[in-house]
């Protein structure tokens, strides 16, 4: 569980901390860990609580966001073509199947 008051914090901060902690939490993480995990992202993208004093103005960094990418990207590159071809052709099923579904 997150410590500490999120009233320093803005909007932008909290909705982004939100939305990560849902990402988490689809992926079967428990909510605490995952709220916890979420802040601990936005603290390291955006330096902390922005609302007021001398942080205020600072952009954000991203480099937690960019490090998953990148990382998501080189495991790809390891996959042969007719593995990557293969697993897009699944997905693809998948999403029929689910649209169908609805």
């Amino acid at each position: 569980m997150p410590q500490g008051d999120k009233d320093k914090y803005t909007d932008k901060q909290k909705r982004k901390a939100e939305h990560i902690e849902e990402g988490y939490e689809d992926r079967g993480m428990p909510k605490d860990e995952a709220e916890r995990r979420a802040w601990a992202t936005v603290n390291k993208e955006s330096g902390g609580g922005n609302k007021s004093g001398s942080g205020r103005g600072k952009p954000d960094t991203h480099e937690s966001s960019q490090a998953g990418g990148k990382k998501g990207g080189e495991a790809s590159a390891q996959r042969s073509a007719a593995d990557r071809s293969a697993s897009a052709k699944k997905a693809a099923a998948t999403r029929k199947r689910n649209a169908a579904a609805k």
